[in-house]
């Protein structure tokens, strides 16, 4: 079972992912904006981090790259999850530090396939 911080400022879209999360098996950890996400990164020490894009305080990119550059959490892959569809957003999201993208609205086997690939497929539960 991984530990997966979710990030987002949307109690609808936190709370849609939790449940995607803990069906998959994992312990969900969850943060409303991106300097709470920051602080609980280095706190809680997740296993992996799902981070939305526009939130207020520090945006997902912002947090990204505070996360991927901190000694004691740049090992922790962060998957942007975000409406922000472009794909000079994803190559900037990729700069900031993300190992992956997925653009909302997203399926719960998009989620699912995500979180598998980024954890590693031996990582999943059976």
């Amino acid at each position: 079972m991984a530990r997966i911080l979710i990030v987002d400022d949307s109690p609808s879209q936190l709370a849609g992912i939790r449940r995607i999360v803990e069906k998959l098996g994992h312990q969900p950890l969850t943060a409303e904006d991106g300097q709470a996400g920051v602080e609980a990164a280095k706190r809680e020490l997740p296993d992996l981090i799902l981070m939305d894009v526009v939130m207020p305080n520090l945006n997902g990119f912002q947090a990204t790259r505070s996360i991927s550059r901190e000694p004691s959490t740049k090992h922790i892959p962060v998957v942007l999850i975000t409406t922000k569809d472009q794909e000079t957003d994803r190559i900037w999201g990729m700069r900031q530090g993300a190992r992956g993208y997925l653009t909302k609205p997203f399926s719960e086997t998009e989620l699912a396939d995500v979180i598998s690939s980024t954890l590693g497929a031996g990582d999943m539960p059976a």
